[in-house]
């Protein structure tokens, strides 16, 4: 029988910001695909799609406002790029419709929560980077992992995590999509930094950006670990 490998598809807005996640991912054992919209916006979802056993969704520019009902707020800063809006969810749906694993990330999880017909909210403070002596820090803060959610056993336990905070959208039990499972929330406002499909196998979304390893618990690599071995099976049983 032909061994097939597993390709992890990983969407970005350009080269630069897909870097951190294709570097996490090839150290995880995963053979990766970047998909950008400038390259595939007139590819066939399926072509994209070839081989692939699971889908990363990264961090990047905002989320289009009309994709959820609303128009863009001016005072908001919001940086769109439709084109990767567009992109991602047809990839999205495709993955979703094959039970194929997906960890979205910070952006990807706020287009999870708009492909499931949730919104977001345009414009949170201090949840972004900041400038100190020349350099960017990126925000932090402490969020709670419920024991129920997928995530706790890939990362190896739930609970309170230190985690980074790069964000300037986002969501609360207001914006959520009600098919999806708020699995994680941070501890001082609420704001959701867990989301999971019941519906699905593997579909983990996490606000915080675990690529970033120096920024997180070291026990969030596992994160990227446990998305390689579920591309794998699912590669498996395709292939069987």
């Amino acid at each position: 029988m032909l061994c097939h490998m597993a390709i992890v598809v990983i969407t970005s807005s350009g080269a630069k910001n897909a870097r951190l996640y294709v570097e996490v991912m090839e150290s995880a054992g995963a053979a990766v695909r970047v998909i950008m919209p400038e390259d595939h916006a007139d590819v066939a979802t399926e072509e994209l799609m070839r081989d692939a056993g699971g889908l990363l969704l990264t961090g990047g520019p905002d989320v289009d406002p009309a994709l959820y009902g609303e128009v863009a707020d001016p005072e908001a800063g919001l940086e769109l790029d439709r084109g990767l809006d567009d992109l991602e969810l047809r990839i999205l749906e495709y993955a979703l419709g094959r039970d194929m694993p997906v960890l979205a990330i910070c952006r990807g999880m706020q287009l999870l929560n708009v492909a499931f017909g949730g919104k977001l909210i345009q414009d949170l403070p201090n949840h972004k980077s900041e400038k100190l002596d020349e350099r960017w820090e990126s925000a932090s803060h402490t969020i709670y992992l419920a024991p129920g959610a997928k995530a706790a056993p890939v990362i190896g336990m739930a609970g309170f995590f230190k985690v980074n905070s790069l964000h300037h959208q986002g969501l609360k039990e207001a914006q959520r999509a009600p098919r999806l499972m708020t699995t994680a929330y941070e501890v001082e406002d609420g704001l959701i930094e867990g989301l999971e499909s019941p519906e699905h196998s593997w579909v983990i979304g996490l606000q915080c950006h675990p690529e970033r390893q120096d920024e997180v618990p070291k026990m969030f690599d596992n994160l990227f670990i446990g998305l390689h071995e579920r591309a794998e099976s699912f590669i498996s049983e395709f292939a069987a």
